[in-house]
């Protein structure tokens, strides 16, 4: 009886404490509405309640996160310029919060530090990136701003790791991911159908100002109806976020026997392989093959893999002696087919035209034999060089002390390689580093899917290692390790999988 009154008395006492503070919380946002607008009081309220959860429930924004993203840049287009603002950068501030949960937590003792591959490659990295902003007189803000481009989603890995979730909450948001891309394909197909119409509702908006920083919106270069990019504002980025979880339908078909969820695979890769064939990325295409190759032929040693591989050559082979296509000459042009796409891959006047052009491949020959010799080491320093950081705050330094173009067609300030804007920005030393972390996750991946009994685990590993593959090919081609679409992906299954790697037998029985 005693113990009751007691808890009552409690339950009294902290309803009495939320009732007050909810009741000061509103004051001080009726306050706010005297100096601020409505709408961005009600954007720091969503923000406050969001940040709250966070706290208690972490879990809850990554699933939040993962599932908003291929959304966010239809969603922006519908935001006002008062608050737009906080709505671009709203996913990118939940992982910082998210990072200092964990640090509270750490520094509390409710968990505790988990070492991981990436420690050590990581932090090395970091510290090459400042060493190189201080040895190059890189401005602190500038240099801060060019860091948090780089590793910002590298965080994404070290707060699932110490939030170490269970296999059941990763299955279940893989499935809920899965239905996302279902969804995604469903719509690219749609938009193949009624063509220019809803490519115009779903295009993002175009460039926004946000301070001194400028946000690149989505102009329609390419001819509208011709390639489709679902919610995700352009086609490359629909490619990519496909190919994750086309990859990822690929390992668990394999793995898992035959039940209802095998059969539901099969719907992710029924729509999910024509939509990025019709997103005409290249890109994409040649990256889910890569990843489709490993997990099929190097893996699984999957016979069927190198005949489909010797049919497609055969067919190709053969559609170029009845066409007569001159793939030397190759450009893109208006009404381009699938296969002239395709075969534009390897054009010479296509080469040709983008490095005369200042494109993708005058910026592979210029990195490597003008910028990287210039500052071969520790690179120009963060947001110095080629990435979005630069892009954004029109940071024209290092180009003009070399001399070139601020970036593809001389104006758009990325150089639309990955991996050559980090040669860049961190020089060799750092390059290495990163390097090492991908190495790291690879052989992590590799060694689970050879000791793990579990065939969650093993699926995982294997899809795993293929994105790995897919991604360190993609980065040659775009600026894929800083796309959010993309980049969040990759390191919050780079925390699955390290998690599950250190899971006991009964935690994996989902």
């Amino acid at each position: 009886m005693i113990n009751f009154l007691g808890q009552q008395l409690r339950l009294q006492r902290w309803t009495r404490m939320l009732t007050i503070g909810l009741f000061l919380l509103l004051g001080l946002f009726i306050s706010l509405q005297a100096v601020f607008s409505s709408l961005t009081v009600l954007a720091a309220a969503v923000g406050m309640v969001l940040c709250v959860v966070a706290a208690v429930r972490p879990l809850w924004i990554i699933s939040l996160l993962a599932v908003y993203l291929p959304f966010e840049p239809f969603i922006l287009k519908f935001v006002s310029d008062e608050v737009y603002g906080y709505a671009r950068f709203f996913s990118e501030g939940m992982i910082y919060v998210l990072c200092g949960v964990v640090c509270v937590q750490l520094m509390a003792g409710k968990i505790k530090r988990k070492p991981t591959v990436l420690d050590w490659p990581f932090l090395l990295f970091v510290g090459t990136l400042v060493c190189s902003a201080v040895i190059n007189l890189v401005p602190p803000t500038i240099a801060i701003l060019g860091i948090r481009q780089i590793i910002r989603f590298i965080l994404v890995f070290f707060v699932i790791v110490h939030l170490s979730p269970s296999a059941s909450y990763i299955k279940q948001l893989t499935i809920a991911l899965l239905s996302v891309a279902i969804f995604q394909s469903g719509l690219g197909l749609l938009q193949s159908v009624i063509g220019a119409p809803l490519d115009a509702f779903l295009l993002p908006s175009e460039t926004r100002a946000v301070g001194d920083i400028t946000i690149s919106g989505v102009s329609q270069f390419w001819d509208p109806g011709s390639r489709v990019f679902a919610t995700l504002g352009r086609y490359d980025r629909l490619g990519s976020f496909l190919y994750v979880f086309l990859l990822l339908a690929v390992g668990f078909l394999y793995e898992m026997k035959p039940t209802i969820q095998r059969r539901s695979l099969y719907l992710v890769l029924g729509l999910g392989l024509p939509a990025l064939l019709l997103t005409f990325s290249r890109a994409s295409w040649f990256a889910f093959v890569l990843g489709f190759i490993y997990i099929g032929w190097v893996l699984r040693r999957d016979r069927r893999v190198l005949i489909g591989i010797g049919a497609f050559a055969i067919i190709m082979t053969g559609y170029l002696g009845l066409s007569g296509l001159n793939v030397r000459l190759l450009t893109e042009t208006s009404g381009q087919t699938l296969a002239e796409r395709f075969y534009e891959t390897f054009s010479y006047a296509r080469w040709r035209g983008e490095y005369y052009g200042l494109g993708r491949t005058f910026w592979f020959i210029e990195t490597a034999t003008h910028v990287v010799p210039a500052a071969p080491i520790l690179g120009f320093g963060p947001g110095q060089y080629g990435g979005g950081a630069t892009a954004a705050l029109r940071n024209t330094r290092v180009y003009d002390e070399l001399g070139l173009p601020f970036g593809v067609y001389g104006e758009e300030g990325t150089i639309d390689i990955s991996w050559f804007s980090l040669w860049g920005e961190a020089g060799t030393l750092g390059l290495a580093f990163f390097l090492w972390m991908f190495v790291a996750l690879f052989r992590l991946a590799l060694r689970t899917y050879r000791k793990s009994e579990q065939a969650f685990s093993r699926a995982l590993a294997s899809s795993f290692g293929a994105l790995l593959i897919a991604v360190s090919f993609g980065a040659f081609l775009s600026t894929l390790l800083e796309i959010r679409t993309l980049a969040f992906y990759l390191w919050l299954y780079a925390g699955f999988l390290f998690v599950l790697s250190k899971k006991p037998k009964a935690d994996h029985a989902v």
